[in-house]
């Protein structure tokens, strides 16, 4: 039986460096604070946006049906190749836009005047946004900006800060959580992740790792923001351990009452549900 001393020890050391990778971080005393404004909350995804496409995602209409309805908002933010923060979610323009091109090698006076689904609504600035949605809580979701990366963070940070309303931030790149959590530690800082076949755009390794929240100890996050789906053993034992958990993007087919109670805030499209649940 002596060989069991060693096998202990092996496991132990397993489950401390599984503990080490997942866990998420201590929430500061501001961080606290703006939980509590997010707390049973649901959050229009990039707005609320039609399925029709005529209140196109990320748009002013969008921003403004949310704030009407009395919804917390979620929206996405990259840079332009002037360095402009905007308000838009894939890297290209071909979806939303019809045209062959990244985000990032556009200025903003061209991509200014880009219709949204041939609608007549553009492509907006994260500063036009933020003064329209004035108290509402906001998540922004920075996207993948390597090599950018620290100045999409810096200057996200400088307009949040410059507006001064209810925001936390979150991001699938464990780097960009990392740099508010060394730069803005009073900022309330979320990880974005889903299964790791439905990650998109990354091998297999760092699909792996994102997926089962192995990277939590680069990020340290105050919240999980999971995918809607059914979750790795990892990410539930991060979900156990999270101080908050949010789930994305809860639509009409699903349950809305388990995904109530299951979790501090949801981000949600496609319907109308109550502005708060809890």
């Amino acid at each position: 039986m002596i060989w069991l001393i060693p096998a202990i020890g092996i496991v132990l050391l397993f489950a401390t460096a599984l503990v080490f990778c997942i866990a998420p971080g201590k929430m500061t005393p501001e961080a606290k604070k703006t939980a509590k404004y997010f707390y049973g909350l649901n959050c229009a995804h990039r707005g609320l946006h039609t399925k029709d496409k005529n209140i196109p995602e990320n748009s002013i209409a969008a921003f403004e049906a949310a704030v009407k309805g009395g919804y917390g908002v979620e929206l996405d933010v990259q840079l332009s190749k002037d360095g402009k923060v905007v308000v838009f979610h894939d890297d290209d323009l071909k979806r939303m836009c019809g045209i062959d091109a990244k985000v990032s090698n556009k200025n903003w006076e061209e991509l200014s005047v880009l219709k949204l689904h041939g609608t007549n609504e553009c492509i907006p600035l994260l500063t036009d946004v933020l003064t329209l949605l004035g108290d509402t809580p906001v998540i922004v979701e920075l996207k993948l900006a390597r090599p950018n990366n620290r100045k999409l963070c810096e200057e996200t940070l400088k307009i949040l800060r410059e507006h001064g309303q209810i925001w936390c931030i979150e991001s699938f790149d464990p780097d960009i959580c990392k740099w508010f959590r060394k730069n803005a530690p009073d900022v309330m800082r979320g990880q974005l992740s889903r299964r790791p076949e439905n990650m998109e755009g990354l091998t297999f390794a760092p699909a792996f790792l994102l997926g089962h929240v192995l990277t939590n100890f680069i990020s340290r996050p105050h919240f999980l923001a999971y995918e809607k789906s059914r979750y790795p053993l990892t990410a539930k034992m991060c979900r156990a351990m999270t101080p908050m958990n949010f789930i994305w993007t809860v639509k009409p087919e699903h349950d809305f009452t388990k995904c109530e109670n299951e979790n501090d805030t949801i981000i949600f499209e496609f319907y109308t549900p109550e502005p708060k649940y809890k």
